[in-house]
């Protein structure tokens, strides 16, 4: 993934752990787990705090975990991915909070039925985590599969939206 020149980040604190948030002034660009798989090296990235970008995302990943939201009102800066793993990603904003969908329903939803190991790929690169919300994508027999913050996490974030029992 390539980042833009102009991104910032700061830190958030979660109930499920660290977080990196990474924006421009296009929107909100990175949202990782503190060890999850493709977590970038921000140590080049400036610390801007007061973004209004990640100010937004702080208070509204807040009301999330609190189960105050359950959908998010950020402008995303998608950018950095290609074209193929950016209709991905914006197939996954279509998935509704208390609900899941698999790999194959999300290869039929961007028209590509035989793509599923290049969705599966995009979905893993998802620089967006919670808010773009590759965590309702589970295998075809309903199991809990691939979620670069651990499966630990993709249980809790689907219990917390009412989608896991």
């Amino acid at each position: 993934m390539k980042f833009p020149p102009d991104l910032v980040a700061a830190r958030h604190a979660s109930p499920l752990g660290g977080m990196l948030l990474a924006a421009t002034d296009r929107g909100l660009a990175g949202l990782w787990f503190e060890g999850q798989r493709h977590h970038p090296d921000a140590s080049a990235w400036p610390v801007a705090d007061q973004h209004p970008v990640i100010t937004l995302a702080r208070r509204q990943l807040d009301e999330y975990f609190a189960g105050r939201r359950t959908t998010f009102d950020l402008p995303l800066d998608l950018q950095g991915g290609t074209p193929f793993q950016q209709s991905v990603w914006k197939a996954l904003l279509g998935i509704p909070a208390g609900h899941r969908t698999t790999y194959g329903a999300l290869c039929q939803r961007i028209g590509k039925p035989a793509a599923a190991r290049a969705v599966g790929a995009a979905v893993g690169r998802n620089p967006v985590s919670i808010v773009v919300p590759c965590h309702r994508v589970v295998g075809t027999d309903g199991s809990l599969t691939g979620y670069a913050g651990g499966l630990d996490r993709k249980t809790a974030l689907l219990r917390l939206e009412g989608a896991l029992r």
